[in-house]
């Protein structure tokens, strides 16, 4: 449920943190000859379209939804990638969520992942091609809206119209709205304009993740956060269908994409969501709540915030995509709840992978930074997440009735390759079930 962190990591910074000004200055040289001893970066889709991506806020409160939409684009040489990771403040989230220190881990942030873009074209025209299905993306706990771009961006470039959600629940590391500004903030406003808003009556308001209180019982926060999660997901899915009506779009934040494009473009019987970790149960349910939703996939699901009485109202198919290394029999266990005889349900386990071979990280550390950060698994993070993106097409082309190729993949929904395992390798006992 983690982009970053783990034991280890938190470890090592409260190594550096408590050490000598010698010992920060190793540090910090011993994470950069770990992490320039290699070209990486985050993997290009690898289908016939260009992808473009842009943001979307609608409107500027925090009720407002606000995502990243990933699209097929037409070829321009004017569009540039964005930053992968949007400004500093998502540096800071990071840095609480994981209980380190702001000033040190910027440092190491920046210099580790600063400098890497999006593997996609901001704000460039879209693509008309027809009616393209589509699909809402929820991130992880302590994630936020671009950390699984390369999933994303596959998924676009392979047709898909794509809105990566960024939650409001406090569960984001990191997230922002705007509000009204004072008297005295519209006066500094006239000499400086700094707000990413074309209102210059707003001002940002960050909003950064909130941490299990000492005493709380964790499963009622848990529980109303992944309610909040899906009905984010609903309506950032019935925004796009206004777009999808040719309805006025007025979007908060400054971007050059023109919506107008988007008119008449959705397939809106063919619309799928997808999340990893506590966007797996988000997924979950998104499917109770919205039936327009066909079909759902999981990646790595973190079942615990869920409710029992939801299992048996879920009637889409879902397909479960689980590491090998992160599952355990109780989370399994209510996974195999939702089994049923008459909806496909399908789980498949890729051998060698942890909990973060799914977010974008996976790609973006040596191997030794990689391992100690549990960001990389023994398997190339390359390969496992083509496997992840073509089990997932083959699975959509199935449910939601699309005319592609992606049944060519279709073994690999049953774990018929050499580095997955069909259904999970946890060991289930009968107390369990």
């Amino acid at each position: 449920m983690f982009p970053l962190g783990g034991v280890a990591v938190k470890r090592f910074y409260e190594w550096v943190r408590t050490g000598t000004e010698q010992r920060k200055r190793h540090s910090l040289w011993l994470f950069a000859m770990g992490h320039s001893c290699s070209n990486f970066g985050i993997p290009a889709g690898k289908g016939p379209n260009p992808v473009g991506c842009t943001d979307f806020m609608m409107d500027h409160t925090i009720k407002g939804s606000f995502f990243r939409l990933y699209y097929p684009c037409q070829e321009t040489e004017k569009a540039e990638k964005p930053d992968w990771v949007p400004c500093k403040e998502y540096f800071n989230g990071l840095a609480d969520f994981m209980k380190i220190n702001r000033s040190l881990s910027e440092h190491i942030f920046k210099y580790l992942f600063g400098s890497y873009k999006i593997p996609a074209f901001l704000d460039a025209p879209y693509k008309p091609d027809g009616k393209r299905p589509v699909i809402i993306f929820s991130h992880g706990l302590g994630a936020f809206r671009t950390l699984y771009s390369a999933i994303c961006a596959e998924l676009a470039s392979q047709g898909f119209i794509v809105a990566s959600v960024e939650h409001r629940d406090q569960s984001a590391s990191a997230t922002y709205f705007f509000r009204e500004k004072t008297e005295s903030e519209k006066a500094k406003e006239k000499s400086s304009k700094t707000s990413a808003s074309t209102d210059n009556t707003l001002v940002e308001e960050w909003m950064y993740y909130r941490a299990l209180q000492h005493g709380e019982r964790e499963f009622p926060l848990r529980n109303s956060q992944v309610k909040l999660r899906a009905d984010e997901c609903i309506q950032a899915l019935n925004k796009l269908f206004e777009v999808n009506s040719g309805a006025a779009v007025q979007n908060t934040l400054k971007t050059e994409f023109d919506w107008t494009t988007l008119e008449d473009s959705m397939d809106l019987c063919r619309i799928a969501v997808m999340g990893h970790s506590f966007g797996g149960a988000t997924v979950i349910e998104s499917l109770c709540k919205e039936v327009k939703f066909k079909c759902g996939i999981a990646l790595d699901a973190w079942m615990f915030p869920l409710d029992d009485e939801i299992f048996p109202r879920v009637k889409q198919p879902i397909f479960f995509i689980n590491s090998e290394k992160f599952q355990w029999a109780g989370n399994i266990s209510r996974m195999k709840k939702l089994d049923s005889t008459v909806i496909q349900r399908k789980m498949i386990t890729i051998r060698g992978t942890v909990h973060q071979s799914f977010p974008d990280f996976t790609f973006l550390t040596g191997n030794w930074i990689g391992k100690l950060m549990k960001l990389k698994g023994e398997i190339d993070p390359e390969l496992a997440i083509d496997l992840c993106n073509k089990a997932t097409l083959a699975f959509l082309q199935r449910h939601l009735g699309l005319e592609k190729n992606f049944n060519q993949w279709d073994p690999l929904i049953e774990g018929e390759d050499d580095n997955l395992i069909k259904g999970t390798n946890v060991v289930l006992l009968q107390s369990s079930i």
